[in-house]
């Protein structure tokens, strides 16, 4: 399927989308114009420009542990109590399994467009379409997350450095909130815009700080509980890696809605599969890299937060309503002492850096969906200098600015709700894929014991708890009392934001079947199976 090009490593590839090249050079597999068999194409990507370590890196930042935790360790605490540990397992098998499927589906046909090209491929356009939507709406949601945490941490650390404790309450200023949410979105976009070299030198230097930092964290916070000087000191048990442990399914379901949210991000590795070195093995590996680093980075600090601080509600418990949203914010203090500066500059790293790279899995969606006419021509554009999707990049974060200004405005507090909504939507757009895995490759799925586990039982298993999360989380999120408790009409904020993000994509995906309906009846990408 793939052939040689000589595209230097160094990201100065040449892939056109017309497939030219000199097969016989030795540099770097990519998809040919025209796969006689897919009907996938290169779309003009800088091909061979990230390796194993730079898409590690990279998907390790779009996850963005430390602002993941400082955002979830209270919500998920308050929803689950000591269980945590073991909902965070729970979260993690759904992820390994949809990551196992999502490697098969790389190396049968590596595209940028991953979730929009598999299932269109798997279930035909109508499905795929809305596949690719759930990605980009995913990432446009915690885009906006993001910004906010990173404006949220930004003026701590300032007043941190100053010592006027004045300055952090500006991230409360509305105007100013969203003004300087502005200004974070614009270098984040400039960077991804400029292409994959510029991001992976980055993130090398981000990434390590924040997890050198964590696993300090972590370390003080046990060291604090061993000499008694924990706030609520809770003796470790291993009855909280027991999910069957949480009182009630709702809370379950909540529990583990939050921990998929904390793993989300990986798949970011796939959607560069055009720009990696090696394009059908790579980012699989990349990705199961990164959720097993992530995995035991987050088992670490849950259990040495819990250690430290207890469930209950008081000043530095983890159930306190006032600090669940940002939890490091209240605990790098007495924790850490006086190198608390370290977290906020890891937390605000963090964000920051996740805010670049999370631009990059939305972008190549939409330069797919562009490319294969399920959007306009427009987004299948390619930066001639840094071949890079500039033109999708940009509106990425065009409407991640503005969503995030809308909810800053309408949410008591637009971290929960928006933390909620995204849930909702990686169990979508990952539950579709994941299926499409079991679909794809449905008759060859039992010609050998490898096929049957990692093309079949694998991906069913993780889509199948995926959905059953995803419609848990939509029937409960009705709930006005849902999240932040932020309504409009008597119905929770949460569905609104989610059911109203889905019905979009519905509108909208009508709309393009009026406006060029060429993808939609199987001109441009076809319906096939593995074996066809």
């Amino acid at each position: 399927m793939a052939r040689k090009n000589t595209a230097p490593s160094t990201g100065s590839g040449n892939g056109s989308g017309t497939g030219s090249g000199n097969p016989g050079d030795a540099g770097v597999d990519f998809i040919d114009a025209a796969d006689a068999k897919t009907g996938l194409s290169s779309k003009g990507l800088s091909a061979g420009s990230i390796g194993l370590l730079g898409a590690t890196v990279i998907g390790i930042s779009c996850i963005a542990p430390a602002y993941t935790l400082t955002a979830s360790l209270g919500p998920t605490a308050a929803a689950v109590g000591t269980q945590m540990p073991g909902i965070f397992l729970v979260g993690f098998l759904p992820m390994l399994l949809v990551a196992l499927g999502y490697r098969e589906l790389n190396n049968a046909m590596p595209d940028s467009g991953t979730s929009f090209t598999w299932a269109t491929r798997a279930f035909g356009p109508w499905l795929g379409w809305l596949g690719g939507w759930g990605l980009i709406v995913a990432t446009v949601v915690v885009l906006s997350n993001l910004a906010g945490v990173a404006v949220d941490f930004l003026y701590l650390a300032i007043a941190q450095i100053t010592q006027n404790p004045d300055i952090a309450d500006l991230a409360g200023n509305i105007p100013i909130n969203i003004l300087t949410c502005l200004v974070f979105m614009v270098g984040a976009c400039y960077v991804s815009y400029r292409g994959m070299e510029t991001t992976k030198s980055l993130q090398y230097w981000l990434v390590g700080f924040q997890l050198v930092v964590l696993v300090w964290f972590a370390i003080a916070a046990i060291v604090h509980f061993a000499d008694g000087s924990a706030f609520d000191a809770t003796p470790f048990s291993l009855d909280w890696f027991n999910p069957f442990g949480v009182p009630s399914f709702s809370a379950f379901a909540a529990g583990v809605s939050l921990s998929i949210f904390i793993f989300w991000g990986w798949d970011v590795t796939l959607t560069m599969n055009e720009e990696t070195k090696n394009p059908k093995t790579t980012p699989g590996r990349a990705a199961t890299l990164t959720v097993a680093i992530i995995f035991v980075l987050y088992i670490l600090v849950a259990v040495a937060s819990l250690m430290f601080s207890g469930i209950g509600t008081g000043e530095l418990g983890l159930g306190n309503e006032d600090i669940s949203g940002n939890v490091f914010a209240a605990l790098a203090g007495p924790i850490m002492g006086p190198f608390a500066i370290l977290l906020s500059l890891a937390v605000l790293s963090s964000s920051a850096a996740s805010l670049q790279s999370t631009f990059v899995g939305p972008a190549r969606t939409m330069l797919a969906m562009g490319h294969y006419q399920a959007f306009p021509k427009r987004f299948a554009s390619i930066s001639p200098r840094f071949k890079s999707p500039g033109f999708a990049t940009i509106i990425a974060g065009v409407v991640a600015w503005g969503f995030y200004a809308v909810m800053r405005v309408l949410s008591n507090d637009v971290l929960t709700d928006t933390i909620l909504t995204l849930g909702m939507m990686i169990c979508f757009y990952y539950g579709v894929t994941a299926l499409a895995c079991v679909w794809y490759f449905r008759k060859e799925a039992f010609s050998s014991a490898r096929s049957f586990f990692f093309k079949f039982l694998a991906p069913l298993v993780g889509g199948i708890i995926l959905a059953v999360i995803f419609v848990t989380t939509l029937i409960d999120s009705m709930n006005p009392d849902y999240g932040s408790g932020s309504n409009i009409g008597g119905l929770g904020l949460v569905f609104i934001l989610g059911a109203f993000l889905l019905l979009a994509g519905v509108v909208l995906m009508f709309v393009m079947r009026a406006v060029n309906p060429a993808f939609f009846t199987g001109q441009t990408l076809k319906r096939g199976t593995s074996t066809d």
